[in-house]
């Protein structure tokens, strides 16, 4: 019996698009990181999905990923706990909001603490 075809990558990397101008090759456009103090940032807790395990989440920065990246190591060294930055959003380990709040203001970001 034949292998199945599951997705995308199974049809060797093909694009069909229906755009008139459409070139393959074409970059996604890098957006440009606002400065701090036009940053608005939220400050979640979180620990749904996560086996009951508590994460501070902030959401909301707009910029380059390499800058969310940045940011996320940053908070990460100064509370000393792991966590990532992907998607947008920063995701620290343990309920550290005021901490990471209080390391966001002296940067001059405005943030905002969002749920219980």
């Amino acid at each position: 019996m034949p292998k199945k075809k599951l997705g995308l990558e199974d049809l060797g990397g093909f694009v069909y698009s229906t755009k008139d101008d459409f070139d393959g090759n074409e970059q996604n456009e890098t957006q440009e990181t606002l400065a701090p103090q036009d940053q608005y940032l939220e400050a979640h807790f979180s620990n749904k999905g996560r086996g009951g395990k508590t994460v501070t989440i902030i959401k909301g920065f707009e910029g380059s990923n390499e800058d969310l990246v940045v940011l996320g190591k940053k908070l990460k060294k100064k509370c000393g706990v792991g966590g990532s930055a992907k998607d947008g959003e920063i995701i620290i380990q343990g309920d550290d909001r005021e901490k990471v709040m209080e390391i966001l203001k002296k940067d001059g970001y405005n943030v905002k603490r969002v749920g219980g």
